[in-house]
């Protein structure tokens, strides 16, 4: 049986959970920052990241990499380069609120106008903008990869109350259009 490993909060494990929701696997919730959990994840990967998924012999680090492997495994349509382009954005958004936020969770002060924190606000804005424009097209008008990943960072950012999503219409109006799914519910981070 497959296993992933993982946090609930985690909006890349998120992802993959639900991906997974129709298929037989164990899913290891790890403590990712001190103890048993960390040790854990330290055996399984180098980066020290999750998800992990563990699937016999082959261990697979990435969210992108576990669903690229999930593909082929059960022969899911592929990506077209647009959907890439969007997980490009969806991950670029996630990477810098998880760099903000543990900033933040790690007691450091950053200056507003330091070099790195105008690079991941900037990099949050355009992709933000370019994403609610992509769900007011329709380009989100059905549940695939790229539209569950899209759903678990947004629902990822209001949980931690990251960003107001102010004037992003279509991305809060996105969210709660599938916030009753129940691969959605049974993952939600605030249960």
């Amino acid at each position: 049986m497959m296993k992933l490993y993982g946090s609930t909060t985690s909006p890349y494990v998120r992802r993959i959970r639900i991906l997974l929701s129709q298929t037989d696997h164990e899913f290891i919730n790890l403590n990712i920052f001190e103890g048993e959990g960390r040790e854990t994840l330290a055996r399984k990967s180098p980066t020290m990241k999750v998800p992990c998924l563990e699937d016999g012999d082959q261990v697979v680090f990435d969210s992108r990499v576990i669903q690229r492997y999930l593909s082929t495994k059960f022969q899911y349509a592929p990506l077209s380069w647009d959907e890439e382009n969007q997980l490009t954005l969806i991950d670029a958004v996630n990477d810098s609120f998880v760099s903000l936020f543990m900033l933040k969770r790690s007691h450091i002060q950053a200056d507003q106008d330091a070099l790195f924190i105008r690079m991941q606000k900037d990099r949050i804005t355009a992709s933000l903008k370019a994403l609610n424009e992509q769900v007011a097209q329709g380009e989100f008008a059905y549940w695939h990869y790229p539209a569950i990943c899209l759903y678990t960072v947004i629902d990822w950012i209001e949980f931690r109350e990251l960003h107001k999503l102010e004037g992003l219409d279509a991305l809060k109006s996105f969210r709660e259009q599938h916030v009753d799914r129940i691969e959605v519910t049974a993952t939600d981070p605030r249960r």
